[in-house]
Formats: C-alpha cells, structure tokens, sequence
C-alpha cells in the first residue's frame, strides 16, 4: 500500500531564522524552504538540461565549471556525465545541511555525484565565493533560485541584476557560457541582460508532453553571438 503521509527525513535552519525541511513520501523527496517546495526529484529534466545544454553550446571540451546550488544533484550528475576526466566543477552551496543530505539521504537519486573527484564543494553564498575565484571559467550554471523572479532568499535578487551578471560575466573565459534555470519567464531580467551586452535566449523545456502551459525556462548568455544563437542582444 503507498504511503499517504510525508515523513520528515531532516531539518535545518540559518541565522536568519529560515527552515529548510527534508522530507519523503514513497519515492518521492522533497525540500522545503520556509513551508514553500524548494525542489524535488519528481521532475529534474530542466536541471538535465541545464548542465547538457550549456556544456553543448559551449563547444570546445569545458575545463572548469561552476554550478551555483546543489540541490539534489541532477545538475551536477549530467554535467559529470558530459566532461573529461580531467575537467573540474566547483560546486557552491549555501546550506550545508544540503550538502550533507547529498552524502546520505539523497546521493542515490542522482549517483552520488559528490563522490566523484573532479568535485570541489564549496559552502557559501555563490556570489560571494565567484568573486573569490582567481582563475575564470568555461561555464557558470546559476540554480539558486526558482528563478529571478522567485528568489528564495532576498540577497538572490542581486544575482539577477546588473552587478550580479557583471559579476558572473567577470568570471567567465571571453567565449563562456552562463546559463540560469528559472521557473518562469521574466520580462525584468531580460532587460537586464540587454544592459550587460551579452548575447542571450531564452529555451522553454517542457515538463509534461502535452501540455502547452507547463515549462520551466534556462537563460543562456555568452560574449559570443555565435555559442547561444541569441535572441537578443544589448
């Protein structure tokens, strides 16, 4: 018989007074961020494709990769399944609760992708620690949030601002690619993108065959007209 009722698998909480809660029912996981669905693993297709795509568009072998946000590590398994044994993904998450639901409660839904040695973890605020970065790189996946228009946390907001794309535009190579997932399309951030003179567009991907009302969105943008086959540029 299928379980009806969600069990709690673990907590946690931050400085600011925000709960993150882990919890299951049957095969389904999900976290919640202050009594709203953060992520779960019911559909990561858009996540698959995050990392896929970027990595494509990209074109020549990609050497150094960040992924701000971990989640439940789809993102970082099909980046893993796409890159030389030689190549490096530091990925970057504020939580470390997180990180630590990966090692245990989590791992298996995406292969355990933390144990891979091409990952560094790195736990922090993304912005913060790409601007730490001294050596730039091929690609940057922003998945943070469920998008520019619904971060999760009020400081998110600058990374879909002008200083924030500066900032993640400073730290790729001239010919990378910086691509951010989103929930829904948004009109502000697409003017913010203008500003910065990056090359961009914008793919739906749809999350059930069908239907005409139900996607989630990736952002990719690069100096190079040519890597995104823009849409748009400033």
């Amino acid at each position: 018989m299928a379980v009806t009722l969600w069990t709690e698998l673990a907590r946690a909480s931050n400085a600011a007074g925000d709960e993150i809660i882990l919890r299951t029912r049957n095969e389904l996981f999900e976290i919640r961020y202050n009594g709203l669905e953060l992520m779960s693993n019911l559909s990561h297709q858009s996540e698959d494709i995050l990392a896929k795509r970027s990595l494509r568009l990209h074109g020549a072998p990609a050497r150094r990769i960040f992924i701000g946000g971990l989640g439940m590590g789809f993102t970082l398994r099909t980046a893993l399944r796409h890159l030389e044994p030689d190549a490096e993904i530091v990925v970057c998450e504020l939580i470390p609760e997180i990180v630590e639901w990966n090692r245990t409660h989590l791992g298996h839904l995406a292969d355990h992708p933390l144990r891979d040695p091409r990952v560094k973890v790195r736990i922090g605020d993304a912005m913060e620690l790409l601007g730490k970065e001294r050596e730039p790189f091929d690609v940057i996946l922003m998945d943070t949030d469920n998008g520019p228009d619904f971060t999760v946390r009020t400081p998110n907001e600058a990374i879909y601002q002008s200083a924030g794309i500066g900032q993640i535009k400073q730290a790729l190579k001239p010919a990378g690619i910086g691509a951010f997932w989103s929930a829904t399309s948004s009109p502000a951030f697409e003017q913010e993108l203008n500003k910065a003179a990056w090359h961009w567009r914008r793919d739906e991907v749809s999350l059930i065959s069908g239907r005409v009302d139900a996607f989630h969105y990736i952002y990719f943008a690069s100096q190079s007209a040519a890597k995104v086959g823009f849409l748009q540029a400033g």
